[in-house]
């Protein structure tokens, strides 16, 4: 499949792909990365969930991942992670300057 306008690019993907649960149930699993494009196919052209194209899956799958996900946090921390450049993570905001972990400034509180 080639990449199209609301896909993920192998960068993207990752990134996002560790911050999503992995937890297996009965049926085989719909591809995470092929759902998430559906997703995002969904919110960027604010089209009916029933609309995402077929290539993305069921839309059922894309709309019940879009939910379960919300409800556990995943949502946040795929935002948290693209918000922030790669070498700040992990690192907390404080104004305007961003603290290690371990910096003795942190320590302190």
């Amino acid at each position: 499949m080639s990449q199209r306008r609301y896909e993920l690019t192998d960068f993207e993907w990752s990134i996002i792909a560790p911050l999503l649960p992995n937890k297996p149930r009965g049926v085989p699993r719909v591809d995470d990365r092929m759902v998430l494009n559906g997703i995002y196919w969904r919110l960027r052209t604010g089209s009916p969930w029933a609309d995402i194209p077929e290539r993305y899956g069921p839309y059922t799958t894309c709309y019940n991942r879009f939910v379960r996900w919300a409800k556990v946090g995943v949502w946040d921390r795929i935002f948290a992670a693209g918000s922030s450049p790669p070498y700040l993570r992990g690192r907390r905001a404080i104004g305007r300057q961003f603290l290690d972990p371990g910096s003795p400034a942190r320590r302190q509180r």
